[in-house]
């Protein structure tokens, strides 16, 4: 039998930490997105100086685990004497909080680079064409068409990245922030109920999933309904 009573103690404290979850989850989104929009355009460059960086970083970020890129920037930084000696920096980097955005917003942004770049790519030549024999310029062409288009047509896989980013927000327990992850494990510690501890850290990530799909298959609704995709 589920030990409710546990559960119902440790709420007021599920709900404090499900801030948290959510002001990670937000902020690195955000800066994800806005990092990701200009590195997406240079990874579509035919300048290969300006590409490879964009391929590189997004490689990187791609290809290794969340966790160890956190343990990287955590606890890698203060080895470096540099950054230990330059007070703006280490002010941030000695911080678990701090790290931890810097990271999920960087890695986010890698995957969104790759999911603008397919949607900028995917972009009809219909609506280039239109757009050239009106007479835009390409920085207009680019804002006014190429880039609402491509968005639109990115709702599905970025939608599909926030949730992963915000189930990617519980590796910030293993650096001592408080998240819902975190304080499952600290009532799991306190209570020696594992299944309670973390069951109802599910529950609060499956709402949040739940509200996450709502908003945007409204915005798809929305932006996407000239489609007609058909439902299978």
């Amino acid at each position: 039998m589920l030990d409710f009573a546990a559960i119902y103690q440790y709420l007021p404290d599920f709900t404090q930490s499900l801030w948290l979850t959510i002001k990670l989850t937000f902020i690195s989104s955000i800066v994800g997105l806005i990092l990701a929009i200009p590195l997406s355009l240079m990874g579509l460059s035919k300048h290969r100086l300006i590409r490879y960086p964009v391929d590189a970083f997004s490689y990187f970020f791609r290809g290794t685990p969340l966790l160890i890129q956190i343990y990287l920037l955590y606890f890698g930084a203060s080895q470096f004497s540099i950054i230990r000696d330059t007070p703006w920096l280490w002010d941030i980097l000695k911080h678990a909080y701090w790290c931890a955005l810097i990271v999920f917003a960087l890695n986010t942004a890698a995957y969104t680079i790759e999911i603008l770049k397919g949607a900028i790519k995917n972009t009809p030549k219909g609506e280039i064409e239109a757009a050239t024999a009106c007479g835009m310029s390409q920085y207009l062409l680019m804002r006014r068409i190429v880039l609402p288009s491509a968005f639109r047509r990115a709702l599905p896989a970025y939608n599909n990245e926030i949730i992963f980013m915000l189930h990617g927000t519980a590796q910030a327990s293993a650096i001592t922030l408080i998240d819902l992850t975190g304080m499952a494990r600290r009532m799991y510690a306190r209570t020696f109920l594992p299944f309670e501890a973390f069951l109802t850290a599910a529950c609060f990530y499956l709402v949040l999933t739940f509200l996450l799909v709502g908003l945007f298959k409204y915005l798809e609704k929305r932006y996407l309904s000239y489609l007609n995709i058909p439902k299978i």
